[in-house]
């Protein structure tokens, strides 16, 4: 770990919460690993619904008290304000101060949407009942959600969220970087200055990968998708090719001035400190 170089570029760590005690050990493992790299915060994710929000506000307080900065995702589907409302008083009562705010997924079972149909209306609730106490993430789609109408409507949600009161943007993982520089260039054109941070998906598992950006509507361009393909269970050779093409993605990204890079870790710490050892950092 000592040969890890800080970088001036903030980094931050995506974790989703373990479901069994021997989980939460292996994280904070994972955790002590990556914290050299001086992450500016890391956000934990949260179920359906909420279906996971006890391991997920464990996990955050656990970073909090390991001297770094945390940020529980917070969902709205289903929700009614005045549970919203008790959320943000607990979380302000264990001295959380950032929120990812997303709309999320409805879970199976649910009959409706509840009081909130999309993350805009929750970031607007938020500031409404809370000021700037919280600072406040939002989720940004390059290549577009996947139950967009179209690009323009994608990014008129965009918008809206922006102006609700959001601090910064986190985008779905990509792997073409002019779509990310088209979406913050037709952004900045619709008034949009906060910062809007390229996620980034390490490859490790080809299986996992398509499966995930299949579901999450993130493209995996042909000649990627054909070489890992190709290397068939070969492990050793999809982690090669895949630190070669992230790698490059990230410099690219570097060079270009982003205000930052969030990495989806997958709760492992090898495929990042790759990633960063390969840049310098």
């Amino acid at each position: 770990m000592s040969t890890l170089a800080p970088t001036s570029l903030p980094l931050s760590f995506e974790f989703f919460p373990p479901k069994t005690p021997e989980g939460f050990d292996k994280l904070a493992a994972v955790r002590q690993q990556l914290y050299p790299l001086k992450p500016h915060y890391c956000s934990v994710t949260y179920g359906a619904g909420g279906s996971t929000q006890d391991g997920t506000i464990q996990t955050v307080r656990a970073i909090l008290s390991e001297g770094f900065d945390a940020a529980p995702h917070f969902s709205c589907i289903g929700a009614s304000k005045a549970g919203v409302r008790e959320q943000l008083a607990q979380f302000a009562s264990q001295g959380i101060r950032r929120l990812v705010a997303l709309r999320g997924d409805l879970p199976s079972g649910y009959g409706g949407f509840g009081e909130f149909r999309y993350a805009s209306e929750l970031v607007a609730y938020i500031r409404e009942e809370t000021g700037d106490h919280f600072h406040i993430e939002v989720a940004a789609y390059p290549e577009m959600h996947p139950q967009a109408r179209n690009p323009q409507a994608d990014l008129e949600a965009f918008v809206t969220k922006v102006k609700a009161g959001a601090n910064v943007a986190l985008t779905q993982y990509f792997f073409n970087a002019d779509a990310y520089f088209r979406f913050v260039d037709d952004a900045a054109k619709q008034g949009v200055s906060i910062p809007i941070i390229p996620g980034i998906m390490p490859i490790t598992n080809s299986t996992q990968l398509m499966r995930f950006s299949d579901a999450c509507g993130a493209e995996i361009p042909r000649w990627i998708r054909s070489r890992l393909e190709g290397y068939g269970d070969d492990k050793a050779s999809i982690q090669a090719f895949g630190l070669d093409v992230v790698a490059e993605l990230c410099e690219k990204l570097r060079r270009a001035g982003v205000p930052g890079l969030h990495f989806y870790t997958m709760n492992q710490s090898t495929s990042v400190l790759a990633l960063c050892q390969r840049l310098g950092w």
